[in-house]
């Protein structure tokens, strides 16, 4: 069944129905539209702009689709214009005339605005779970590695040894922003845009407030034509989604490099690893490798919506519909690749004595000996040159900082005194560092206290 059609002589041509249709794509908002319509026929019945019999029609009807979609009894007929058509259709085949008076005082175009804030806002949710499950196991991982040395980099050279508890929870303080921002994005998506009509509102006596009490939303939107029209939401929540994929192609690109040979500090479970079909000793990042990849899939949906709306002139235009493929690529995928990181977190093991074994010889210590020289009261610049000095002298007898006696020491500066010597073990740097947010057990203990909190 057409929502219109009584102004033209013509049929549309097949070509052009097929083109245009969204029914594939929308489909999965039917629940939402469903939950919406309702609704929208409670409001109308009750306000006494359709009878409230028609209502109650209406609603049951409606309740009924709901249920055999959730069973699998009801599928769409895959010719079909958009969901808003075929379950209006359902509708009538189930309770006659009354089914078409629930479009009255609404039009596709606010219909299907509230539609994909309604899903969006219920996926937001899952996801925002979802990361908070991964922070969770970063976090009971964190707890029992606060003393696990490993070498701290920049740009991918040795700098300072840190924690593997620190590290795990720098990706918890990502994934943290990750879901503060995507659970702020909720005052922004939750803005009832039903009653705006096709542009200028409607002349019929409606109570938005109703509907939008009925359904969640926090408030009505203040302006008809901007409500039809704004999509804004669809690309704030695709670049907070492509922020969220960027941390987790950074963390996956760690897991995939430190699971090499070469470095060996963590295995992967063979549930998210796969082999190779010709040489049988392989062990492959697969999942980790995807997810990274994965990451363009985001962009792309992100640079889709942006391009999609890119001087459209107000007030709706066909070109939006394109915005649920956009939005229903980034959510999956991120969804998914959150899923499949937090199955990777509980299935991997940490080798805490290779990671600690890295650390040997790595001059990671270096900056402490200078530190040290400034306490006593050399300038900085003086104690670095001396230090750095003292590293070439390493380099050329093969040894690191830490395997230097107390003679070879005093002989790069005779402040260098016994408590230099101690402060040359990888250990000692990590407790030293202790400033707030730093890497030391004692501060990396405060900051779980804070992670919990930020979980609660």
């Amino acid at each position: 069944m057409s929502l219109w059609g009584g102004r033209f002589e013509k049929e549309t041509a097949d070509e052009v129905k097929q083109f245009s249709s969204s029914i594939a794509i929308d489909c999965q908002l039917a629940e939402v539209d469903i939950q919406a319509s309702i609704a929208h026929a409670a409001m109308l019945g009750r306000q006494k702009i359709i009878n409230p019999l028609d209502a109650e029609k209406i609603i049951s009807g409606l309740r009924e689709m709901a249920s055999e979609l959730k069973s699998g009894a009801w599928t769409f007929n895959p010719q079909a214009e958009d969901i808003h058509g075929e379950i209006e259709q359902r509708l009538f085949e189930k309770i006659g005339e009354a089914a078409k008076r629930v479009h009255t005082a609404r039009s596709r175009n606010d219909q299907i605005a509230t539609d994909t804030r309604l899903y969006l806002s219920q996926n937001i949710h899952h996801i925002a779970e979802i990361l908070k499950g991964i922070q969770g196991e970063l976090l009971a991982q964190a707890k029992v590695h606060t003393e696990s040395l490993m070498p701290g980099m920049t740009h991918f050279q040795h700098a300072q040894p840190i924690s593997l508890a620190h590290h795990l929870l720098a990706y918890f303080w990502m994934f943290d922003r990750d879901r503060s921002r995507l659970e702020d994005s909720h005052k922004r998506i939750l803005v009832l845009p039903l009653g705006s009509a096709a542009l200028a509102g409607t002349g019929f006596q409606i109570d938005r407030n109703f509907t939008a009490q009925e359904l969640g939303f926090l408030k009505v939107s203040e302006n008809s034509l901007d409500a039809v029209s704004d999509r804004d939401f669809v690309i704030e929540f695709l670049s907070d989604a492509a922020i969220c994929m960027m941390h987790l192609s950074r963390f996956c690109e760690e897991l995939i490099i430190w699971s090499s040979p070469e470095f060996d500090f963590v295995e992967l479970g063979d549930e998210v690893t796969t082999g190779s079909s010709i040489m049988p000793q392989k062990k492959n990042p697969d999942v980790a490798e995807l997810i990274r990849g994965r990451v363009g899939r985001v962009y792309g949906s992100l640079m889709g919506a942006l391009t999609m709306m890119k001087s459209l002139p107000l007030s709706y235009n066909r070109d939006m519909q394109e915005d649920k493929v956009h939005l229903f690529e980034g959510i999956e995928t991120l969804r998914s690749c959150l899923k499949l990181m937090l199955l990777m977190l509980t299935k991997c093991s940490w080798n805490k004595a290779q990671m600690q074994n890295a650390l040997k010889a790595d001059f990671s210590n270096a900056t402490d000996l200078a530190d040290d020289l400034v306490q006593k009261g050399i300038s900085f610049r003086e104690a670095h040159e001396v230090v750095g000095q003292l590293v070439q002298k390493c380099l050329k007898l093969n040894i690191g900082l830490e395997e230097l006696s107390l003679a070879q020491l005093k002989e790069s500066h005779s402040l260098f005194d016994q408590v230099s010597l101690d402060k040359t073990s990888h250990f000692a740097v990590l407790k030293a560092r202790n400033s707030e947010g730093g890497t030391s057990p004692e501060a990396v203990l405060k900051q779980i206290l804070k992670a919990e909190q930020s979980l609660k």
